[in-house]
């Protein structure tokens, strides 16, 4: 029988795309910057003005962290109070005013326990939590809006990909960047997403999962996947791109980072070649969505490299994974401080 706080819903058929759930958080402050009356309302459509900042002009920020259930039902998150200072950090440069990390996280909280029936069975998924923050407010020319929305929704989730240990393929992009220095390619703003969608289409279409940028400069240096950092090993040293102003500094990213050096392993953060890259003993992506997602081929200048055994994850990736979720899922005691308990 079903437990009596879990939704009537298929479990085992749960994949990545939209669940509706049942509520959502709004938000809002005026040119005083100073956000108030932070509200749950029922899910569902919201109205702007079509001179709104953030469809004329893109002002807006958007943020990705999960709640897992625990084996004993309880619900934890995974270092949200990084979520809020990235979000206070990515306003900035967008002229944006920011929730306090008191308020975002206060909104987080409430969001997941009003859709607690929706967080998955142990096991099972879990329950990913979108904020946003946007400029909600009218304006016809190039400026800061005048008002500003704060948004949490959530919506369960099974795997991105077929497997969260399913080794995938990527194709490097050699004509179209990610992002270049000087822009706003290291916070989560939304035009970020929308500029790699015709790369990431091409690249499915001639089979492959995802696209893998180099740098707009040298047109060699290895960025990162679309939604997500990259990271290489060979000779059981682990590397990953240096954070240049290009690169998103993921959560996940300095989480695995942590695990990795506690487990032994030497870990660089420096420039990378694509010719390093396809030279590793393995490879694998993170990120809020993958976790940590191994890399099974890469495709550069119709040259396929293929890493470890078909369809098998490395042993590296599989080490990490396992380190990575079991703190997620409070399999492991916390050592790091990392989960914040809702139940």
């Amino acid at each position: 029988m079903r437990p009596p706080d879990l939704a009537d819903f298929n479990w085992d058929a749960l994949g990545f795309q939209l669940v509706p759930t049942d509520f959502m958080y709004l938000m809002s402050c005026s040119s005083d910057g100073v956000f108030t009356n932070g509200k749950l309302v029922p899910y569902g459509p919201i109205e702007l003005n079509p001179a709104a900042a953030v469809l004329n002009y893109g002002q807006g920020l958007l943020e990705g962290l999960r709640a897992h259930r625990k084996v004993d039902g309880s619900i934890l998150l995974f270092r949200p109070h990084e979520n809020a200072l990235r979000t206070k950090i990515g306003a900035e440069p967008l002229c944006m005013p920011a929730p306090s990390v008191e308020q975002f996280l206060e909104a987080v909280k409430l969001t997941v326990l009003a859709n607690k029936h929706w967080v998955p069975p142990f096991g099972k998924g879990s329950l990913y939590i979108r904020p946003q923050l946007i400029g909600s407010g009218a304006i016809l020319g190039v400026a800061p809006a005048p008002q500003y929305t704060f948004i949490v929704y959530v919506c369960p989730v099974g795997h991105y990909f077929k497997d969260d240990l399913s080794p995938i393929s990527l194709l490097t992009e050699e004509e179209y960047h990610r992002a270049a220095r000087g822009g706003t390619g290291d916070i989560k703003t939304i035009g970020n997403y929308a500029s790699v969608v015709s790369a990431q289409r091409r690249a499915k279409e001639k089979g492959h999962f995802d696209v893998l940028y180099l740098d707009p400069i040298h047109n060699k240096f290895v960025e990162e996947v679309s939604s997500c950092n990259i990271f290489m090993v060979k000779d059981n040293v682990i590397s990953t791109p240096l954070l240049t102003g290009t690169i998103l500094p993921g959560i996940t990213r300095r989480s695995v980072i942590e695990i990795s050096q506690n487990l032994g392993f030497q870990v660089e953060e420096r420039p990378i070649t694509i010719d390093e890259l396809l030279g590793a003993d393995e490879v694998f992506c993170t990120g809020t969505t993958v976790v940590v997602s191994p890399v099974g081929s890469i495709t550069y200048r119709e040259r396929r490299v293929e890493y470890g055994k078909k369809q098998e994850a490395g042993v590296v990736s599989q080490q990490l994974y396992a380190a990575f979720t079991a703190i997620q899922k409070g399999l492991t005691e916390d050592s790091m401080g990392w989960t914040f308990h809702l139940t």
